[in-house]
């Protein structure tokens, strides 16, 4: 199923005009991307050949693949982001996999993925975030990822208010007195990736940190 928070309603074909926006954003220099997975709900990957099966869904209907029924019209995503956080860790290499292998065929496919912060991603994530007067859980968390994983870069992502999230906020002060100038020298850090949208217009998050990152 595609949710798109009420916006407009993919199944009577009620979001074809959100083309216009997509592209839009990525004239700006904005990457568009679709999240699989999420919080709830159930799903996994059975079979390198249901990965495959899923990939060329993908990049028929969002990606740069040809459809008659693409959900969100003739606008060319620019990837996929794996929000993985139930089910199985089964097959969703191979889908990375095949899903790369589209980018062979013109416009690169970017992966992106939300892990959260111990290593390897585990539902306990607790231990080794920021608290505040205590960065060196998070600091030695921050190396681990960036020395381990060969992703080219690495955002920090938290919530963008402490009604985000049921934990993880950092208040502004601290994040620009504390934790930016302990990661930016790090060769893979690509900046901050804040959740939600709808939390960051509440509060103003990224405004105000902006010109820090």
């Amino acid at each position: 199923m595609i949710n798109l928070a009420g916006h407009c309603d993919p199944y009577s074909n009620g979001c074809t005009g959100l083309s216009s926006d997509v592209k839009s954003c990525q004239a700006k220099g904005v990457k568009v991307m679709l999240s699989l997975g999420g919080a709830s709900g159930s799903y996994s990957l059975s079979s390198t050949a249901d990965a495959k099966q899923v990939a060329t869904y993908l990049w028929n209907n969002f990606l740069g693949g040809h459809s008659s029924s693409r959900p969100l019209g003739a606008a060319v995503l620019d990837g996929i982001d794996f929000d993985s956080e139930g089910g199985t860790d089964q097959h969703w290499n191979d889908l990375a996999r095949f899903l790369c292998g589209y980018s062979k065929r013109g416009k690169k496919v970017h992966l992106t993925r939300a892990p959260q912060c111990p290593f390897p991603d585990a539902w306990e994530w607790f231990h080794c975030q920021y608290s505040s007067g205590n960065i060196g859980n998070f600091e030695d968390s921050w190396k681990q990822w960036t020395s381990d994983i060969t992703a080219t870069k690495i955002f920090l992502g938290i919530p963008a208010s402490p009604e985000a999230a049921g934990s993880g906020f950092i208040p502004v002060s601290d994040l620009t007195s504390k934790v930016l100038p302990a990661i930016k020298g790090s060769a893979k850090y690509g900046g901050v990736m804040l959740w939600s949208k709808y939390y960051d217009d509440q509060s103003g998050y990224s405004s105000a940190i902006k010109s820090h990152v």
